[in-house]
Order: structure tokens, then sequence, then C-alpha cells
């Protein structure tokens, strides 16, 4: 029989196994049963793994079917806080996109591929689809070819392997699938490394995908070794692959050394430890899952997410002194993570490897504000039995970016994209309170005012009154200015910054109760509805800009 230290290490490992199972499944939804033949566990301690990880919040429930809640993240966010890679790069990223106009992308190297840890984006009608967490083909991206220019035959035969068991990239969902297995494939791999370590760097030509073009450059530590590739992505369209070198390529070159002198500097912590697990909170899931609730695996996640305040790594006796655990304790979950492929140590420091961004952020990366907003909405739809929209401002308009409607008889036509100017609806003066005086005044002025109903506020001084009323209640209210008989009450939602980023409101026939009535009844669960999605947000986007299209 094992002794308790193997089977909490032994619940942690099966823990990261399932979740693991459910981030790369290929449906979003699965089911317990599912979960049992994916990962060879019997069903009971799925079942176990499951109720644990619900009670965690890094699944959720539909009915029968599970599937990754936005808590899954965290993993990843503790890797890209702790890596040393995305806090230094990230702002040195963005400027050479300004530069040059481009999308630029920062990859560093897995055992499975290229891995894409940091990225500044341009959208246009042809604009780039990889996500943060993505992992691509060594051999099919510029920057896989430059960070290979260091690799033994050992690491060559591991590829090899790879290949031979997935021939067509099936396994890499990021880029499309090949319809046949490429001629030659080693050889052409070499040839390209070859010349990628002559030159200094790697141009992709229509290797991923056609019409794509991508300029990569490897970008070194203090001790000369490549950790990361940056690399400049453009359609062919814009650019050729004779010429797109000589108009990227010197001011990569100059990011690069900008980026190896950023790397020098000590590193930095990024922000407190996402998760502890002090003991009165595994009394309470004991207590309320019994013999389901697996302390082994709350504490290992615990000590997994305690990382994301580490960015020199964790010895076995900082992990526990953060996470609040026995050393013991801390220790068996750090070789729970190296043996399973998470972590590395040098035998006293312990640091997350990208595998981790397997575990859900991978697969959550590419949600967007109303991806996360919608079943929030849906939550406070059905709750108050009214309409909830988000928007954000766009001009001086307001446009719908997430929306749930009711069945009822009475209700306005309103779709995703629909747009209505900001001063006359009560989403508009939330996004136009935030504004700094200046600007919002500016707003307003260019605003065509017009009288929409016998009620719209048009008058400036008027406005500007009911905007700064907004500003310091921290919600607005629009009572027929819209449209006739139409009442909406909204709240701001906030980045991790304290910027309002979008808004939410609850929209309601006003022949159902007083403005008074309305505020009381709707005003606490629409705060609570927006309090959830700014929970979401500051994990999805707590080591990614948040973007509002």
């Amino acid at each position: 029989m094992p002794d308790a230290s193997t089977d909490a290490a032994g619940t942690f490992e099966r823990g990261l196994a399932v979740l693991h199972a459910v981030a790369t499944h290929p449906e979003p939804r699965l089911r317990r049963g599912d979960l049992a033949k994916a990962t060879g566990l019997p069903r009971s301690t799925v079942d176990r793994v499951t109720a644990t990880l619900l009670h965690l919040g890094y699944l959720r429930a539909e009915g029968q079917d599970l599937r990754l809640a936005l808590r899954a993240m965290q993993p990843g966010n503790a890797y890209l806080a702790s890596c040393g890679l995305v806090g230094p790069l990230a702002p040195l990223l963005t400027r050479l996109a300004d530069e040059l106009d481009e999308s630029v992308t920062l990859t560093a190297p897995d055992v499975d591929g290229a891995r894409l840890v940091a990225q500044s984006t341009r959208r246009r009608a042809v604009y780039l689809a990889f996500h943060v967490g993505a992992v691509l083909p060594d051999d099919r991206t510029a920057a896989g070819v430059v960070l290979a220019g260091t690799w033994d035959e050992e690491r060559f035969e591991t590829w090899r392997h790879r290949r031979t068991a997935d021939p067509l990239d099936a396994g890499f969902p990021a880029v499309p699938t090949l319809a046949e297995p490429p001629a030659d494939r080693e050889a052409v791999f070499r040839a390209r490394v070859a010349t990628a370590r002559a030159r200094g760097w790697a141009l992709d030509d229509q290797w991923v995908e056609p019409g794509l073009l991508a300029l990569s450059a490897p970008v070194r530590d203090p001790a000369g070794r490549p950790v990361a590739a940056v690399n400049v992505l453009t359609h062919t369209s814009r650019h050729t692959a004779a010429t797109f070198p000589d108009t990227a390529l010197p001011r990569l070159r100059a990011a690069v050394a900008d980026m190896e002198a950023a790397l020098r500097e000590p590193p930095r912590a990024t922000g407190p430890v996402a998760d502890r697990v002090p003991a009165e909170g595994v009394r309470a899931a004991k207590a309320e899952l019994g013999m389901s609730f697996l302390e082994g695996l709350a504490r290992g996640l615990a000590v997994l997410t305690a990382f994301r305040g580490a960015p020199e790594g964790h010895t076995i006796a900082t992990a526990a002194q953060a996470c609040g655990l026995a050393r013991a304790t801390a220790r068996r979950a750090l070789h729970v993570l190296r043996d399973a492929g998470y972590a590395t140590t040098d035998g006293k420091r312990f640091a997350l490897l990208p595998g981790v961004l397997d575990l859900g952020y991978a697969r959550l990366a590419p949600l967007t504000l109303s991806d996360i907003a919608q079943p929030h909405l849906a939550e406070l739809a059905a709750e108050v039995g009214e309409s909830a929209s988000m928007a954000v401002l766009d001009g001086d308009h307001v446009r719908y970016v997430a929306r749930v409607a009711t069945g009822r008889v009475m209700r306005v036509d309103i779709t995703i994209g629909t747009r209505f100017p900001a001063y006359a609806t009560s989403m508009g003066r939330v996004l136009l309170a935030d504004l700094p005086a200046a600007e919002r005044a500016a707003v307003l002025r260019a605003a065509d005012r017009r009288p929409l109903t016998g009620r719209t506020l048009v008058d400036p001084a008027a406005l500007e009154a009911a905007v700064a009323a907004v500003a310091r209640d921290g919600w607005a209210m629009v009572d027929e200015e819209l449209h006739e008989g139409l009442r909406s009450l909204a709240v701001g939602v906030r980045d991790t910054t304290g910027t309002v980023v979008a808004a939410v409101n609850v929209a309601l026939h006003v022949g159902r109760d007083t403005p008074e009535d309305t505020a009381r009844r709707l005003l606490p669960p629409l705060r609570a509805a927006v309090a959830r999605i700014e929970a979401d947000l500051a994990v999805a986007f707590d080591q990614v800009p948040l973007v509002v299209h």
C-alpha cells in the first residue's frame, strides 16, 4: 500500500494528466467517460480529479459535459511570468511591430517544436491567426530552424522520432495539416538549419502556409545560448521573399541587440502568487466534497502557480514559503512537475518549461473579450429575465460585441456589430465617463447630437453633467432617450489597470417598474456579472495585452 507522500505525488500527477487531456482534446467539451479513455485512469479516479478541478475553478460543467474554465490559464501565466522572456522583451516586440508595421512574434524552444510565447500583431484583411501558447513544427518555421542551430544528434533523433509518429503534423493544430509527408524532410531541414546558422537568420518562404513570409533571428542569453527567436511576419501581397529581408533585417537585428541587452538586466518579480491553499480552504473543501476533494492536487497546483511571482524560479524552500506548505509537500509537487516534463532543475532551483502552456493556456488564448463575456451575460439575462449586452466605444458610437436577448414580446432588434450614438445610451455614457475630460468633450462636440426621442439629452452642458454623474456613481441609466419605451442600466468593465474597456447593460421596457425600482432590482446582479467578467479578464490577459476590436 503506498504511503501518504507517494499517494499525494500520484494524485498531483493524475490531476495534471486529466487537465492536459481536457486542454488538448479535439472537442472543447467532453465527459468523464471520455477522460477515462483518454488518460487510462479508472473512472472513480477521474471523478475525484474532476470534482477537485471543478471546485478549484479549473473546469466548469455544462450539464454532463466538462470544459476548461478561464482559471486553467493560470499555470500558463505562471510560466510566462517566470520564464524571463515575456516581461523584458514584450515592449521591444511591440516597438519592432510599430517600426515595421508588421506582426511580430517571440518563440521559445520546446521539446515538441517552436512555442509562441509573445506577440504584437496587426489586423488586416489577411492577418496572423497564431496565438500565444501555440506550438509550431521546427522544420516548417523560420523560428524553429533558427533555434535548431545548436541541436546535437540526440536532439535531431528526438525530432525524427516525433515526425515519424506524426508525418503529416496533425498534432500541430496551429498550422495546416500536410497532405502527404514531405520528401527528404530531414535533409531539407538540416540544410535550412545550416544556412540559418551561417547567416544568423532564417526566412520562412511560405513553409507554413501559402502567402505567409516570416523572417527570424535568435535572441541569446548572457551565456550566448539561443533562448528565443524573434519573428517578423508578413504576406506576399505586401513583400516578396527576395525583398523582405532587405526591408526588415536591419530593424530586426537592432531589436535583437536591444533584447539581448534587456536579458542582461536582473529579473524582476511580475506580481503576487496567484494561488495559495490555506488550511481553512482545504478544510472547507473537504467539508463540501468529502473524499472527492484531492488535497494533493490542490497543493500541487498551488506550487505550479506560485512560479507567477518567481522570475528566478523556485527552490523547495521558497516554493513552500510562497504557498504556505510544508517543505516535503512542495518537494513532491516540484518533482512531479519535473518528471512530467513541466519543469527543469539544476539540482537546487526549479524553473517551468513551455509545455505548461498545454495545461489550458494554449486552448483558451484565442478567446476574445466577447467570448469571455458571453457566458456571464447569459447567466445575468437568465437571472434578471431581461436582455444583457456588452459594447465598446467606437468613435462617438458604441458597438455591440456580445448580447443575450430574452424571449419577451417587446424587444429592440440589436445584433452583434450594431452601433448606436454613445451620447444617448447608458453604455456610451459609462464609456465616455472614463475618458479624460478633454477627450470626452471632444467626442461629445463631434457627435451628431440629434433628439432621437422627446427625452434625448442633446445640450452639451446637460450631457456633460449626466456623464459626470456617471463618473461619480459608477453606473448609468438612460430612460427612453434612444428608443421610446426603452430603459437601460449599464456598468463599466475595467481591465487590470482600472481602465474601462467595455460596458455591460441590462435593457427593459419602461412599463415594468420605476427607474428607482429598476436600479434596486438590477444593479446588484449587473455589478456581480461585471465583477465575474473582470475576474476572467484578469486571468486571460494577465501576460498579454487586452486588445479591443
